[in-house]
């Protein structure tokens, strides 16, 4: 048998680095006896497409070996121990053994597009594991008895510094109309946590011979699928339409504020919307919103998710439309230290 330990399952990308992925592999006396050589790998499995869709010779995945390590017997190699390990080892004896993989800084964030709850495919995004395995080499294919697959996130969390405020101004002017009409549009500040309210401030100035009859706002979740020239697309996860101070006559001006919260529990029954890592998790959320560090590495980020406010004035079937539209960050706020010594301390107890 073989047993594996690790204190986490989620690896913090700072952007410029990753948190160093450690654990503890422990094996039964048969296997130490035998000197049988265990491997640890970890694996990146990339879903673009539908898996009822796959046919023979054809797949819709790809399975990269990021890191692979030969575990036992151990090889020469200095290996910085967590404290974690260290407790580990000296209860668990000497058929433990350690283990540290680096996450390359390159590699996406864990990213899974939402399905139907009657779909029990798997499901498309980018998902990590920690393999275990015995065999004479780290390219023999595995057997499913003696192979161990844990799941685990790389998770990016909201940066300390607020970006500079989000404000747009647009401007429409028609055929045989001598003004324009405008539209500015404001966010309270760019950074925002999940379920966080968002105040957009819309000032509308009505230079034209136009009416404006509605408003609507909404926050759109953009996702990159960036393998495919066309894998670009948008849901509207949060919306509201109001036609209060309308209609807006010609030489008239209107401010206001609406509020959108874009969460998962008002989308949870919508297809291809973006989540985190883990599907089955019930305290799972919208997808963070990715960071890269250079726009050279886009390629490499598998799934990019971003997020923007749009403000649309309806103007009638002859009028048009006139759209705004603000990006922002939507991300996890990093866990204080005394939580994360917290969950360290529960684990190594």
């Amino acid at each position: 048998m073989i047993t594996l330990y690790m204190n986490r399952r989620e690896f913090v990308d700072s952007v410029t680095q990753v948190e160093p992925i450690d654990g503890i592999i422990v094996l039964d006396d048969e296997y130490v006896r035998q000197n049988r050589k265990i491997f640890v790998q970890l694996v990146c499995n990339f879903r673009y497409g539908r898996e009822d869709d796959e046919m023979i010779g054809l797949r819709f995945q790809k399975e990269l070996t990021l890191v692979s390590q030969q575990v036992c017997p151990p090889q020469k190699q200095d290996i910085q121990l967590t404290k974690m390990q260290e407790r580990l080892l000296k209860k668990l004896g000497s058929n433990a053994f350690p283990f540290v993989m680096q996450m390359p800084t390159s590699s996406p964030a864990s990213v899974v597009l939402q399905q139907k709850a009657s779909d029990e495919t798997q499901p498309c995004g980018v998902q990590y594991f920690v393999k275990i395995f015995t065999g004479d080499s780290d390219c023999d294919r595995s057997h499913r008895r003696s192979t161990i697959n844990l799941g685990i996130r790389k998770v990016q969390y909201a940066p300390t510094k607020q970006g500079l405020q989000p404000c747009t101004v647009v401007r429409k002017d028609f055929l045989l109309s001598p003004g324009e009409l405008e539209l500015e549009v404001t966010l309270d500040k760019q950074l925002y946590h999940h379920g966080d309210k968002i105040s957009v401030n819309i000032c509308v100035r009505n230079n034209s011979n136009k009416v404006v009859k509605k408003i609507k706002a909404m926050v759109q979740q953009g996702v990159d699928v960036v393998l495919f020239q066309n894998g670009q697309f948008r849901n509207t996860i949060a919306f509201m339409e109001t036609s209060e101070g309308c209609p807006l006559n010609p030489g008239s001006s209107l401010q206001k504020v609406m509020y959108l919260v874009p969460t998962l529990v008002a989308n949870c029954d919508r297809a291809g919307i973006a989540v985190e890592g883990d599907i089955k998790r019930k305290d799972t959320a919208l997808a963070s919103t990715t960071l890269i560090a250079s726009q050279d590495a886009r390629d490499a980020f598998g799934i990019i998710v971003s997020y923007a406010v749009k403000v649309k004035l309806f103007l009638g079937a002859l009028g048009g439309e006139l759209c705004a539209e603000l990006p922002f960050i939507l991300m996890h706020p990093k866990p204080s230290r005394k939580a994360q010594l917290e969950t360290e301390g529960s684990v190594e107890a």
